[in-house]
């Protein structure tokens, strides 16, 4: 069964919920965005998820991309909590940017 942007986006959203994590979901235009973190920002179409990683193209110095299969959430919610952990790491701000009390 084939699923919407906004149905895979919310199946992550959940997924990333049940291990403690808060995401915002945002859909049109046949895509769904799910906010994790700072610098975090995971496409879908509902075949696929799509999240920006560190490295970059040698040749063109281009972002690379990681992807993972709509149909296999929890393998890639593992995947975007373990970038999530190196983004925090990196990061000395608080889990909301909004939030300047921490």
């Amino acid at each position: 069964m084939a699923l919407s942007a906004p149905q895979a986006a919310e199946l992550l959203r959940d997924e990333l919920a049940r291990h403690g994590v808060d995401a915002d979901v945002h859909a049109g235009y046949g895509m769904a965005l799910v906010s994790v973190w700072v610098e975090l920002l995971v496409w879908t179409n509902g075949r696929w998820f799509r999240w920006g990683c560190d490295a970059s193209s040698a040749g063109n110095g281009r972002r690379v991309y990681a992807f993972g299969p709509a149909d296999d959430v929890a393998t890639a919610a593992r995947r975007i909590l373990r970038r999530r952990e190196e983004l925090r790491q990196r990061r000395a701000c608080s889990q909301h940017p909004e939030d300047r009390s921490a």
